[in-house]
């Protein structure tokens, strides 16, 4: 039946908007802020965005969507990707995780820079498709995965990179024994943050420090420092 036909059980319900034909046709693809080489599909005000995430659409029992963190770049992931490619021996020739990859950028680096294999964890749907989209612009392969990987063991990778996930309690929570159960497993973990509430500085080796701007920040704000860090074993642990 189509979605108004006679007998519908929502007569009135809009059709699921379709997420990559919504991001090329009303998202811009610029260059990330901080990171030239790199392009991904952005929103601005004239993107209408709540139309792709507003839960009405979701009347079907599907998971809501999460909040468009995808559709904006982070300091902690254009730090991080900004370090890949200074850096690429940091990756060359490594099966890479870019964990809550969001717009992909810092998987997008990666690839770039001569990572053997890229896999993108996200747990938007919408982000998923944003993935793609951006990988493709930037002319890389990336292995997506949908759903929260936090709660299992690592993949087979040689590096996690973790770019701006210390921005809320419940999600520190989450990767903090994740990270611990990589490094467990051999698996060198890389975070990129612009010193969000819940970094676990004690755990936290700097490794480099950039001005990069942040999401949110005013168009004429100043860039502010984010760092680069490796993530280290509790002491004696």
């Amino acid at each position: 039946m189509g979605e108004d036909a006679p007998g519908d059980d929502f007569p009135h319900r809009r059709p699921r908007l379709d997420p990559a034909e919504f991001i090329k046709a009303n998202m811009r693809l610029v260059p990330v802020p901080a990171l030239p080489e790199i392009r991904f599909y952005t929103a601005h005000p004239g993107s209408g965005l709540r139309r792709l995430v507003d839960p009405e659409d979701d009347d079907d029992g599907a998971p809501e969507p999460q909040p468009p963190y995808w559709a904006y770049a982070w300091a902690g992931g254009a730090v991080l990707a900004r370090y890949i490619l200074d850096h690429p021996m940091t990756v060359a020739g490594r099966r890479v995780l870019d964990l809550g990859a969001g717009s992909g950028i810092v998987g997008i680096a990666a690839a770039k820079a001569g990572a053997r294999e890229v896999i993108a964890a996200e747990i938007d749907r919408n982000g998923l498709a944003a993935l793609a989209l951006n990988a493709a612009a930037n002319g890389v392969s990336i292995t997506v995965v949908y759903g929260d990987i936090t709660r299992g063991s690592p993949p087979l990778v040689d590096l996690v990179l973790a770019g701006d996930v210390f921005y809320g309690q419940d999600v520190a929570e989450r990767v903090m024994p994740f990270f611990d159960r990589c490094l467990t497993a051999g698996i060198e973990v890389l975070v990129g943050d612009p010193g969000r509430a819940y970094l676990p500085r004690s755990r936290l080796r700097l490794l480099a420090e950039y001005q990069v701007p942040d999401f949110g920040d005013a168009k004429d704000a100043a860039p502010r420092p984010s760092g680069v860090f490796r993530f280290e074993a509790e002491p004696g642990g």
